[in-house]
């Protein structure tokens, strides 16, 4: 049996059967994300290439965090995509070289620079953005509105809970 970091000799097997994750509710939520975050990776790099060939698909989600909220400091960009410096950097700097993003300097303080997207990134992000919503509406089209509000909701809850 493995003890716990309290020392207190219950092992972590029952520490989990304990918990419920064996329950059928949550066996069936795995299986589920599972499918679907693999589909989302493989939809992310399709989007990427859409918005230009040579994009990464990692770099994507970039963009869309740009188009939502505007002008994004470098370091805060690493810290939502959940990235370090320098690959935030070298990512940065290839989104320039294709044209899709541009540093201008923080009004709030002169030492720091905001990454923007570029009129040309803007333009090709909302293309691709408006042909998923168009796919996700096709794809969705015989459910009833508020079941897909529903589930914008719930998905929203559970990306929160996984921010704890």
């Amino acid at each position: 049996m493995h003890e716990d970091g309290n020392g207190d000799g219950r092992g972590v097997e029952s520490e989990l059967a304990g918990s419920g994750v064996n329950q059928p509710e949550f066996l069936a939520l795995e299986r589920e994300l599972t499918v679907l975050l693999r589909r989302a990776r493989a939809n992310q790099g399709e989007m990427a290439r859409e918005v230009h060939p040579d994009l990464e698909s990692s770099a994507y989600g970039l963009l869309v965090r740009l188009g939502e909220c505007g002008g994004q400091r470098a370091t805060d960009l690493a810290a939502y995509i959940g990235v370090g410096k320098a690959t935030m950097s070298r990512q940065l700097r290839a989104l320039e070289e294709l044209g899709l993003v541009a540093r201008e300097p923080d009004p709030a303080d002169g030492r720091a620079w905001l990454v923007t997207l570029t009129p040309e990134g803007q333009d090709r992000v909302g293309r691709v953005r408006e042909a998923r919503r168009a796919r996700y509406a096709g794809r969705l089209a015989d459910w009833d509105p508020r079941e897909v509000s529903e589930l914008a909701r719930l998905l929203h809850e559970l990306n929160r809970g996984m921010e704890k």
